[in-house]
């Protein structure tokens, strides 16, 4: 009883403390381990043993604006030779047009670069709006190419990596790479039409 009483406690208290911080974006979790000791964390928790106390907040509405970025869209579709209602879509489907998105597995900005390929796509801040959309746009483009302008294989290249394209001659039987595709298509459809 009184350990359930000191959870409530705490649980109102992180409450209070995490109302009162409007910036704060990440999920918690709380357990109590064998000793009675009450353990929080932001990050994913090392145990299934941790609970969801504070679920994340979405930092943006789904009015924000998809026109933020068309002047840069318009320059990298002309320099790169890439439809602008595709590199919208990927831009929608990869970060929601948050410049500022970072991903699990470390990609960068509002096309979801990688690290690794910052140098060769000429990105010195991948959170600089323009550097991001010329370098994704430049990717797609060499994707482009090298599937023979087969969209569908760009994007799932864009999604997987191009050798994963390779070595399945198609779209890699990848749960997550076959939704990002049918995802880009769809908004490519309304970014086309719209």
């Amino acid at each position: 009883m009184v350990r359930d009483h000191r959870y409530l406690v705490v649980l109102v208290a992180l409450l209070v403390l995490f109302a009162a911080v409007p910036s704060l974006y990440a999920d918690i979790y709380m357990y109590v381990d064998k000793d009675g000791t009450t353990c929080f964390t932001n990050l994913v928790p090392p145990t299934p043993k941790y609970q969801v106390i504070i679920k994340e907040r979405k930092r943006f509405s789904r009015s924000r604006s998809t026109n933020r970025y068309d002047e840069h869209i318009r320059e990298a579709s002309r320099m790169h030779g890439v439809s602008f209602p595709l590199l919208k879509a990927i831009m929608k489907a990869e970060s929601d047009f948050n410049p500022k998105a970072v991903s699990k597995k470390g990609a960068k900005g509002l096309m979801q670069i990688m690290p690794s390929n910052f140098r060769i796509l000429g990105i010195k801040d991948p959170f600089n709006p323009r550097e991001n959309i010329m370098g994704g746009a430049l990717y797609l483009r060499q994707m482009l190419d090298r599937f023979n302008g087969k969209v569908h294989l760009a994007l799932a290249a864009y999604n997987a990596g191009p050798d994963s394209v390779d070595r399945s001659s198609g779209i890699p039987p990848i749960k997550e790479t076959e939704n990002y595709v049918n995802k880009v298509m769809k908004y490519y459809k309304i970014f086309r039409e719209g």
